[in-house]
C-alpha cells in the first residue's frame, strides 16, 4: 500500500509559492496573502496510489495540490470504480467534507503528490474576513461542477474514440495551463484509469487508444501518454477547449 506522510511543517512558504509565480492564477492582496499563510498548517506527501480522502471520512482538514496529479473516485459495492475527475496543481480537495461534513466520494494520488494542508475550521472565518477569497472558493466549485457538466455530456452522448480524445485533450489543456510539462505533457495515466473514467471496458478501451494512436495524435507509454496532436484531439472530440480567465489560488 502506498504511503500518505504526515504534515512536517511548512517547508514552502505561501510568500514563496511557485503556483503564485504562474499566469493561470490571480495574485492575492497582502491582507490575502496574510491570512492564507496563517491558514496553512503544514504539507503532507503521498506516493502514487495512496488514498487522500475516502468516502464516508470525516476530514479535519482542507488541501490545495501544490504539486503532482490526484484523481476523485466513487465505488460501487462489487468494486467497479468510476472516476469523476483529475486534480492538477492549484486544485482545491476536500471542499465536500468541509462543507457537507464527509466525503461522498474518494481522492487517490495518481502520481506522487504534495499537498498544503489547511485548517477546516477556519473555513467560516475566510467567508466573515475575506470577501475576495469566499468567491475564489465558490468559484472553484462552479468550476468543477462546470467540468463535471462537460463529462457527463462526453459520457452520455460522445462514441468511444470522441470520449478517449476529449479526457485527453481536457488533462493535456489543464495540464498545460498551469505549466506542467514545459511543452512536453505526460499525463500519468494506466488504460485501467481511462476506462474507469470512460465507463468503458479495458479491452474497448485498448482498441481505442490504439486508434488515436496509429492516427499519431498520442503516444502511450504504458503507464502515461503524451498528446502529440491536441488541436486534432479536439477536433476528433467536438471539443472547442477551455475558456478560462485567471482563476484563484488557495
Amino acid at each position: 500500500m502506498s504511503l500518505v506522510l504526515p504534515s512536517t511543517g511548512r517547508r514552502v512558504p505561501c510568500e514563496q509559492c511557485p503556483l503564485r509565480k504562474r499566469a493561470a492564477f490571480r495574485d492575492f492582496s497582502a491582507a490575502e496573502l496574510k491570512f492564507v499563510s496563517s491558514f496553512k498548517t503544514g504539507e503532507l506527501t503521498a506516493e502514487a496510489g495512496a488514498v487522500i480522502l475516502s468516502e464516508g471520512a470525516h476530514s479535519a482538514h482542507l488541501f490545495t495540490l501544490l504539486s503532482g496529479w490526484a484523481f476523485r473516485f466513487k465505488m460501487l459495492d462489487d468494486g467497479r470504480r468510476q472516476i469523476l475527475n483529475y486534480l492538477l496543481p492549484g486544485d482545491l480537495v476536500g471542499l465536500q467534507g468541509s462543507v457537507i461534513g464527509e466525503m461522498e466520494h474518494s481522492v487517490e494520488a495518481l502520481s506522487p503528490l504534495v499537498l498544503c494542508v489547511f485548517q477546516r475550521d477556519r473555513l467560516d472565518e475566510l467567508f466573515r474576513h475575506h470577501s475576495g477569497l469566499g468567491f475564489d472558493v465558490t468559484w472553484l466549485a462552479a468550476r468543477e461542477e462546470r467540468m463535471l457538466d462537460d463529462h457527463l455530456l462526453s459520457l452520455g452522448r460522445r462514441t468511444a474514440l470522441e470520449r478517449a480524445a476529449y479526457l485527453l485533450a481536457f488533462l493535456h489543456e489543464r495540464a498545460q495551463s498551469v505549466g506542467l510539462g514545459n511543452g512536453t505533457v505526460h499525463i500519468p495515466l494506466t488504460q485501467q484509469h481511462v476506462a474507469d473514467t470512460l465507463g468503458l471496458s479495458i479491452v474497448h478501451t485498448n482498441k481505442t487508444l490504439r486508434k488515436l494512436t496509429n492516427k499519431g495524435l498520442i503516444r502511450w507509454m504504458g503507464r502515461s501518454c503524451e498528446v502529440l496532436d491536441a488541436l486534432e484531439l479536439r477536433r476528433v472530440a467536438g471539443w472547442e477547449g477551455p475558456f478560462e480567465r485567471v482563476r484563484p489560488l488557495i
